[in-house]
């Protein structure tokens, strides 16, 4: 009996472990208080994006451009939007990150390329300021144009930014979208 207690002991912790991983990971990447994770990543949705049905959608239809196109805008970056370019087609995939940090607001824009071919594209985001100038990434791209990033210190805002993607074949858009990077007032 104690042989197959020594033997069952093991295993019965193992499996007590494995059954625990899941909350403790859980628990790991709970929300920041911001919104919740990204299923199958560690990027954390803004509270739009998180009640944003067509964002959590388009996210979980490609978690690797995510979890790339995050790391592209940096650290406390969150998704505020994953939008599907023209259309349900997907010739693109514009993403849009937000940072609300004590002190710190940032907006940022990756423009990915779904065709798997490279394209004439142009990413360009505007902060809602006068006399500051816009950021833009334009070129051939494969993959994606951008990061094209604005940042702020102290009470200035980033939501009212515009960001305007484009992608050409054959000298014809078929994609022209120009939208706010987040919800503006």
């Amino acid at each position: 009996m104690r042989t197959l207690l020594r033997a069952v002991a093991p295993a019965a912790a193992l499996l007590s472990a494995l059954v625990a991983a899941p909350q403790a990971v859980a628990e790991d990447h709970a929300s920041t208080g911001t919104g919740m994770v990204v299923p199958g990543t560690g990027v954390q949705f803004s509270e739009a994006g998180a009640r944003n049905p067509q964002t959590r959608a388009a996210a979980a239809e490609d978690l690797a451009a995510v979890r790339a196109t995050a790391s592209l805008c940096g650290s406390g970056y969150e998704l505020e939007r994953a939008e599907r370019l023209p259309d349900e087609r997907r010739f693109g995939t514009l993403f849009t990150y937000t940072k609300h940090t004590t002190g710190r607001h940032g907006a940022c824009a990756v423009f990915d390329n779904n065709l798997g071919t490279a394209k004439k594209m142009k990413l360009k985001l505007c902060p809602n300021k006068t006399d500051v100038p816009c950021k833009v990434d334009e070129g051939t791209f494969s993959q994606y144009a951008g990061p094209v990033k604005y940042e702020t210190t102290g009470s200035d805002s980033v939501d009212c930014a515009s960001v305007t993607a484009i992608m050409w074949s054959n000298g014809v858009a078929i994609i022209d979208r120009e939208k706010t990077v987040a919800a503006c007032d």
